[in-house]
């Protein structure tokens, strides 16, 4: 999970568009302003939302790490998750506590991301782009990530997550 906390190089994961069965591979900008919903849309109800695939998944955490959503990560997140970047093992709490850290990522995209799959496991990797503000002033950041998802009582959770950063 990309994740910017207390070090600077940390920034939360996540991430893209549908994928295909074995290989799914997408790409998207960043998260669009929240706008009201068209004539007719319809929203999908909260049992279904247990049902999304880890790769748009990869979206919400995308899209929650802009908004410094928590919630999101609490509910994304397995009570076990392990997070490993470059040097550094966060677990779960970690995580979360960092979301609303000192960095604060103003623009994220995934890149290439492909989906891996073990049936009630899935591996996602790919690039996750970020841009935004910290203490030492602007960045642009990007991370070769592999995230395992595994299903859990019926819903995809996040179990553990690897990031590198990739240099300049």
């Amino acid at each position: 999970m990309r994740i910017l906390m207390r070090y600077p190089s940390i920034g939360l994961l996540m991430l893209a568009a549908s994928g295909t069965p074995l290989q799914a591979q997408a790409s998207r900008g960043a998260p669009q302003s929240p706008n009201p919903a068209p004539a007719g849309a319809r929203t999908i109800p909260r049992t279904a939302a247990a049902t999304v695939p880890p790769i748009k998944l990869e979206d919400q955490w995308t899209t929650a790490l802009v908004r410094r959503d928590t919630r999101t990560f609490e509910r994304l997140l397995a009570p076990s998750f392990v997070y490993t970047e470059n040097a550094s093992v966060m677990n779960r709490d970690d995580v979360i506590k960092s979301v609303t850290g000192s960095d604060r990522v103003e623009w994220a995209r995934n890149e290439g991301m492909r989906l891996h799959d073990f049936g009630d496991v899935q591996v996602i990797t790919g690039v996750l782009h970020l841009r935004g503000k910290g203490k030492q002033g602007s960045f642009d950041r990007r991370y070769q990530f592999t995230d395992t998802w595994q299903r859990r009582n019926g819903r995809w959770q996040i179990i553990a997550a690897q990031d590198y950063l990739i240099p300049k």
